[in-house]
């Protein structure tokens, strides 16, 4: 099927080294397809995709990323993604993967949840490492966890991400500064370590992303321990407040849990993370 060559190509533009980024290029295909998908409908009239994977897909930041985020536009407690996972799912099938659409949202929850699995391009694929591990005979599925904010905070702003596997297609995107936004708010308000918000952290630095204000205030007055004060953000708040917690972070485990998410190459930098570190980069907040 010339489908799947097309697909077969892909998987070797990413000069895979090991089973394990040759199953996250696998996902990571399968994530775009998956945003492909959606473009055909009118998914992004209403939602717009933010979080890391827009990072990785849309700015290719140097680490593989698990769920697709979304937000919708203006909040509708009574959004329904399931007939948009069944669409996604219609839409592939002419690529010969078949995918398994559920919606795991709950009636009560601002968030709805949806996943769709699939093992079909692990069976489709002539993959390089998958009979190097002793992987089982019974090929794994690939589970793509879809996450849409039905009422999100007010103050994000949009921009346009084109796709071009596995075919043309416009996506809404958060812009650099709100997505900045979104991901400070994580730093700030998170209970536990993820070291995968800090690798995007030290991103945003490198390339001078500066705060969308307006939605990381609505974002802090919505969720976490500011809920409800009122706190208009300046530069200068949000770099005394990471100032704050910097020092408490466990960096050996913020380094554990981002070590299988980023290339061979980029797991020698992680040696570099501590608090000293992080807290030289405080100043390029703003």
């Amino acid at each position: 099927m010339r489908e799947i060559a097309f697909v077969q190509r892909r998987l070797e533009d990413y000069h895979c080294q090991n089973a394990e980024e040759e199953f996250a290029a696998l996902r990571e295909m399968l994530q775009e397809m998956v945003l492909a998908g959606l473009a055909r409908t009118d998914f992004f009239v209403k939602a717009a995709f933010h979080g890391g994977t827009l990072l990785r897909i849309f700015e290719s930041t140097r680490r593989f990323s698990e769920d697709l985020d979304f937000a919708l536009v203006k909040p509708d407690p009574s959004f329904d993604l399931l007939p948009y996972l069944r669409a996604v799912a219609d839409e592939l099938a002419a690529f010969g993967v078949i995918l398994e659409a559920r919606d795991k949202s709950n009636a009560r929850s601002d968030v709805k949840k949806g996943f769709l699995k699939s093992d079909s391009l692990v069976r489709i694929l002539e993959l390089r490492f998958a009979n190097q591990t002793g992987s089982p005979s019974t090929p794994p599925k690939i589970t793509i966890k879809l996450e849409v904010d039905a009422n999100p905070p007010p103050g994000a702003s949009y921009t346009a991400g084109q796709l071009l596997f596995p075919f043309a297609a416009s996506v809404r995107n958060f812009d650099r500064s709100s997505c900045f936004a979104g991901k400070m708010h994580a730093l700030l308000c998170r209970q536990y370590v993820k070291g995968r918000d800090w690798f995007d952290f030290i991103w945003y630095c490198g390339v001078g992303a500066t705060l969308n204000h307006a939605l990381l205030s609505s974002a802090l007055d919505q969720l976490g321990p500011w809920s409800g004060k009122g706190i208009a953000t300046t530069g200068e708040w949000v770099r005394s407040r990471l100032l704050e917690i910097i020092p408490a972070i466990d960096w050996n485990a913020a380094r554990r849990d981002v070590l299988p998410f980023v290339h061979a190459s980029e797991r020698a930098s992680l040696a570099m993370w501590n608090a000293s570190f992080f807290a030289s980069l405080v100043p390029k907040v703003s």
